[in-house]
């Protein structure tokens, strides 16, 4: 099965080009029989279609911080509990649902058995996926006050932006390619 890792409007570099070009259309490949797309594909306006392996996100892309947008916390309906059935549920009948999109879509889930197990651990993570764009500006903007001027910054504050730094550098570097599926084995006859 193949999931798609960029997004219509998302700046890629093109491996084999060498150029820098936004995905215009994900192109999933279903077969017959399956849940998910078996491949896919983007097209990127370079005259043909590219696999994941091919781009790579760009490293600063300006766009990615304008495509973190407003993330926030909606409540969804819980279907598969009625309300008196979870009054342990800090609000019965329904759970967190993080959306990245303007259009209330996209973002995260979490499965109503998981949520069941403890509701307050998944409300406070749902909370903290929320303000992570946020917290990303916050991390950006003490570490950049320390490069100004290194010397002038106490040793804790140091410190806080060496772990910021290593924290957005984690979030912020270019994707590795997608890792090609190895055969199965073959079974001896």
């Amino acid at each position: 099965m193949a999931r798609a890792q960029f997004q219509k409007g998302q700046k890629v570099w093109v491996e084999c080009v060498g150029a820098w070009a936004f995905v215009e259309q994900v192109q999933p490949v279903w077969a017959k029989g399956f849940d998910e797309p078996v491949r896919v594909t983007y097209d990127v306006g370079l005259g043909r279609e590219f696999t994941a392996a091919e781009l790579r996100l760009a490293a600063d892309d300006p766009t990615t911080d304008q495509a973190l947008g407003d993330w926030r916390v909606l409540r969804a309906r819980n279907k598969w509990q009625q309300p008196e059935d979870c009054l342990h549920h800090p609000q019965p009948g329904s759970y967190p649902v993080v959306v990245t999109d303007r259009a209330d879509w996209g973002g995260w889930r979490v499965p109503g058995a998981e949520y069941d197990r403890d509701p307050w651990r998944i409300e406070r993570q749902a909370r903290l996926i929320a303000a992570a764009p946020k917290l990303m500006q916050v991390a950006q903007a003490l570490a950049d006050l320390v490069a100004e001027n290194p010397e002038d910054a106490p040793p804790p504050v140091l410190a806080l932006a060496r772990q910021a730094r290593d924290v957005l550098q984690g979030v912020n570097r270019v994707l590795e390619p997608a890792p090609e599926r190895l055969p199965a084995p073959a079974v001896p006859a």
